[in-house]
């Protein structure tokens, strides 16, 4: 009897860890937004290709503009760009991020930043890198090539803005900047990652360093973006 009741618990146990782990898969379901599309003159944006597969398109995000802002809502992970904005040799693109209500579409911090060396852009062949900022201080360094390929995982920085808390505003200064062989991501002005061209670059990574430069946000995130601008040295 007494081991009938032990596998009676163990069993219900696993249910409810099972449904508890679904619901909070759910809950963090990509939500695609209503009135969802690109209506910013010559900008275009893609999906993730996983959200791809499984049905997503860019008009499950949104992107807009809004005085010199642009404004971005997503369902899934996506980023967008101008054809027109390019970049090559040494160069640095930056932009401000402001996410007006820190975690407002989820229930954990989901990153946004910039994207370079966007080449193949919108196909399955693809390339680009991008370093993104969280509102909780943590920052990532990630590219797809076409398969995605880690720079630097989720890590925390002193120079990353932290949020007061959820609902709460909350602004990031982020750039990428070509030096040479090297590529930095720098957020509110310190450098948070530098790596060399050579571990960017190559087979199953990026095609050139040169290319299309533009936005990327995370799924279920909004935010708006000032300032996106690239210079030379």
């Amino acid at each position: 009897m007494r081991r009938t009741r032990f596998a009676l618990v163990a069993v219900s146990f696993a249910f409810l860890s099972h449904s508890a782990a679904a619901q909070a898969g759910q809950a963090d379901a990509n939500r695609p937004v209503a009135g969802g599309g690109i209506t910013v003159p010559g900008w275009t944006g893609q999906v993730d290709p996983r959200d791809v597969t499984a049905g997503q398109t860019i008009n499950n995000t949104k992107l807009t503009k809004d005085g010199d802002a642009l404004h971005v809502v997503t369902g899934p992970a996506a980023a967008f760009w101008n054809p027109a904005n390019t970049a090559s040799g040494n160069y640095t693109v930056k932009a401000t991020f402001t996410e007006p209500k820190y975690m407002n579409l989820n229930d954990h911090p989901h990153p946004y930043g910039i994207m370079i060396a966007g080449n193949d852009l919108g196909t399955p062949q693809q390339t680009y890198l991008y370093c993104a900022a969280y509102g909780n201080g943590n920052f990532i360094v990630r590219g797809f090539g076409p398969d995605p390929f880690q720079m630097g995982r989720r890590a925390p920085n002193p120079a990353v803005h932290t949020a007061a808390g959820p609902g709460q505003p909350v602004t990031q200064e982020i750039a990428i900047s070509v030096k040479g062989d090297k590529v930095e991501c720098a957020i509110n002005g310190t450098v948070v990652g530098s790596y060399d061209k050579a571990e960017l670059v190559g087979a199953g990574k990026l095609k050139s360093t040169d290319g299309v430069y533009g936005i990327r946000f995370a799924h279920n995130t909004e935010g708006s973006v000032t300032g996106l601008t690239v210079t030379k040295p």
